[in-house]
């Protein structure tokens, strides 16, 4: 080891999902969304005027903010806006989590949770989810240095009513809790509303799944005034210029449309159900999402075997080599073309055997 090295930080790192770029490919591995932004998002983009990009953007994000906060049905000052919620969530965990008791998540959640808590040198523990996959919001009750939880959860696609919701902030009133929505938009309710009785509530939303925008990196967040405010002063306090002028003028776009918002997360809905039944039909088992995607499983084929039997077709889904979901696929939902296309293989397959057959899309 090299001298300077023993001054390096250390952390294990998170690994994103595999983003295969094929020809042809059916890629239902990282939860985007099948259909593309909103009709205004590509007007915008055409006639976007790149002698913009000579000036800074506005560090405030303004014209982004007002747009969420208006949709939100809030105040300017209690939106905060970031490079996508990763980025949102990293800055909230180094803003809020600053105390020698652990803060409390999911056993089975987001991989990135804990590689920011050691990033940062937050003291942890996980909550279990029972044996159904769910959250016990009893778990969140004991004293500690705050709160985080996604709704709906993922990998699982299980949401939490707004009612269990509220009862984990009741019981956390000294520390902040923070709500993880990324999947909100298909069919779970949105804790935002709760923002203005809870000043310690802080909620995390993206442009990356129901608005089509996982390329544009636009991330949110609603909270009291007074959290937004401590937000803000982390973010400045290293770049204040976290939003550019490219992203600024389509995201207004992409808030503005909502006619077009409710018709794409509704076909997805629509398709997810669909899906459910035809999973079924197969032999598989889905958990009963809220989400983009399906937490599936088959009680006979290894979920290992079938994602690699799935990749040699060109077919990505996602697969969690860990402790109780290592049964289990995560299954975006596609356009009902590409989901047709995975029915047509699960159909044909049979472990061990080979399963080519030319695909047409």
């Amino acid at each position: 080891m090299k001298a300077w090295e023993t001054n390096v930080r250390r952390v294990t790192p998170y690994t994103p999902g595999d983003q295969p770029n094929r020809p042809g490919m059916i890629k239902l591995n990282t939860n985007e969304n099948p259909y593309p932004p909103a009709p205004g998002v590509e007007k915008a983009l055409r006639e976007f005027q790149t002698d913009c990009l000579r000036l800074y953007p506005d560090p405030a994000a303004s014209v982004l903010v007002e747009a969420l906060a208006e949709r939100c049905q809030v105040k300017p000052e209690q939106v905060f806006v970031g490079v996508g919620s990763d980025d949102v969530l990293a800055l909230a965990f180094l803003a809020f989590f600053h105390s020698q008791k652990p803060i409390v998540f999911p056993d089975i959640t987001y991989s990135f949770y804990p590689v920011w808590a050691d990033e940062f040198r937050i003291p942890y523990r996980t909550a279990p989810l029972d044996e159904a996959f769910r959250i016990v919001k009893e778990d969140y009750y004991p004293e500690n240095g705050g709160v985080i939880f996604p709704n709906p959860n993922a990998p699982t696609s299980l949401a939490l009513g707004l009612a269990e919701v509220e009862d984990i902030i009741k019981h956390n009133q000294d520390v902040v809790v923070i709500v993880d929505e990324a999947y909100v938009d298909f069919g779970a309710e949105s804790a935002v509303r709760l923002t203005g009785r809870y000043d310690n509530l802080l909620v995390v939303q993206t442009f990356s799944k129901s608005r089509s925008m996982a390329g544009m990196r636009i991330g949110f967040a609603v909270g009291s005034p007074l959290l937004i405010r401590y937000l803000n002063d982390v973010k400045y306090s290293f770049n204040s210029y976290t939003m550019n002028q490219i992203t600024l003028r389509l995201g207004v776009e992409a808030v503005r449309d909502e006619a077009y918002f409710q018709e794409t997360t509704a076909k997805i809905k629509r398709t997810r159900e669909e899906a459910g039944k035809r999973l079924s039909a197969l032999g598989y088992r889905a958990l009963d999402s809220s989400a983009n995607f399906l937490f599936v499983t088959h009680p006979q084929y290894s979920a290992k075997e079938l994602y690699e039997a799935l990749k040699k077709e060109d077919i990505y889904v996602r697969y969690f080599d860990a402790p109780r979901v290592d049964r289990y696929l995560r299954i975006t939902i596609g356009t009902d073309e590409q989901m047709e296309a995975l029915y047509a293989f699960l159909e044909r397959y049979r472990p061990g055997l080979s399963q080519r057959r030319e695909r047409k899309l």
